[in-house]
């Protein structure tokens, strides 16, 4: 099979038995197996779609679409990888859309941090990443994963929701009259400065990383 069908297969299996296994075949399975083999078999099934998106992607060719943005979409795409961070790092704490023993106490408080920019951060910090790799319009490799990615954030933060009003009520209705779906970015820099230091320093690492991973430079080490 060609590399970048096998990868995009690889893709919508990820996005597709997500979305399945996270919503209408979640209750059904977990009565039917128990709580703890059916996010065994999640895991599972996750593990081996990331497994062959991996391969795939290896096998799929580099830089073919030519670099195009050039420059213009480095410093695009560079800009857009910080606040990534703050988001993703700021939603690992005190996070209700996650399994949560305490999220009908956390709903309850008024959003701070990241959760007073969206009460999806993370699923923000996912398609801020998807959307900084898309605009380089570097590979189809690149292109065909951020695209999964982007999609499998959004509209996931939109069933998370859906799941949440089910399972939570008029907790999680409060919780979504409080917060928003859409960021309200002008928030972002008062998400906390310790918060900005940590996700700027692991930004600084990451991107760092990147030449080996990526086999390109990225962010401020492109241009030193």
């Amino acid at each position: 099979m060609d590399p970048l069908v096998s990868l995009a297969a690889a893709c919508i299996a990820l996005v597709g038995t997500h979305f399945a296994l996270s919503h209408p075949l979640r209750a059904p399975l977990a009565a039917k197996i128990g709580e703890g083999a059916f996010m065994g078999l999640y895991s599972l099934v996750a593990a081996a779609c990331m497994v062959w998106i991996v391969m795939a992607f290896r096998a799929a060719p580099p830089a073919d679409l030519g670099r195009a943005t050039g420059e213009v979409g480095w410093i695009i795409s560079t800009v857009l990888t910080l606040p990534t961070l703050v988001l993703f790092l700021g939603s690992l704490s005190k996070n209700p859309a996650l399994p949560n023993p305490d999220a009908a106490q956390i709903v309850s408080r008024e959003p701070t941090g990241v959760f007073a920019v969206t009460r999806h951060p993370m699923m923000w910090g996912f398609a801020l990443w998807a959307l900084g790799h898309l605009v380089l319009w570097w590979s189809w490799r690149t292109t065909i994963v951020a695209s999964a990615i982007l999609i499998l954030a959004l509209i996931g933060a939109r069933l998370q929701d859906h799941k949440k009003e089910v399972l939570m009520g008029r907790a999680w209705a409060d919780w979504e009259a409080k917060t928003s779906y859409w960021p309200r970015w002008g928030r972002l820099p008062s998400a906390g400065i310790t918060l900005w230091v940590f996700a700027s320093a692991v930004w600084l690492l990451v991107t760092w990383l990147h030449l080996s991973a990526g086999s390109a430079p990225a962010g401020v080490w492109r241009w030193f």
